[in-house]
């Protein structure tokens, strides 16, 4: 594989608001598109657990349909978009790092042809959805 064929990247963001609170955001999947401006429409196949297929349409695009392939309580998941031979995984951690402090990261693993091009596409909402989470979180955990 080449280089192109490749991409990784995490983003990140910290809180004060805990982890269970960020995890309840998270297990709400039709409520995704609240608080994430990428997401149109979403469809989830089942509970929230490793199997599950949900179905995600952009604004202006084609839906696409992925896959949780690791479900952590409180911790995170991990789910797989697949578009031809090209794989996206994108691992949305949830790490406590103290009282009143956890970080939310997003890390995308990109594989296949022109991932050095649609991995970066895929990902360039994140931060704006990260502190759009934060936020979110932050006001349910004060309410």
């Amino acid at each position: 594989m080449s280089d192109d064929n490749i991409w990784r990247h995490e983003y990140a963001i910290e809180t004060s608001a805990p982890a269970e609170t960020i995890w309840r955001i998270f297990r709400d999947v039709p409520g995704w598109k609240n608080w994430n401006a990428g997401i149109e429409q979403i469809e989830i196949d089942g509970p929230f657990a490793v199997g599950t297929w949900f179905t995600m349409k952009p604004p202006g695009e084609e839906a696409l349909r992925s896959q949780l392939i690791d479900v952590r309580e409180n911790a995170g998941f991990v789910d797989e978009t697949r578009v031809g031979d090209l794989a996206i995984k994108v691992a949305h951690r949830i790490e406590r790092l103290g009282p009143a402090r956890t970080r939310i990261v997003y890390a995308v693993d990109a594989n296949g042809p022109q991932a050095a091009e649609i991995g970066p596409a895929v990902a360039s909402d994140f931060p704006e959805v990260l502190a759009s989470l934060a936020r979110l979180a932050e006001a349910r955990d004060s309410g």
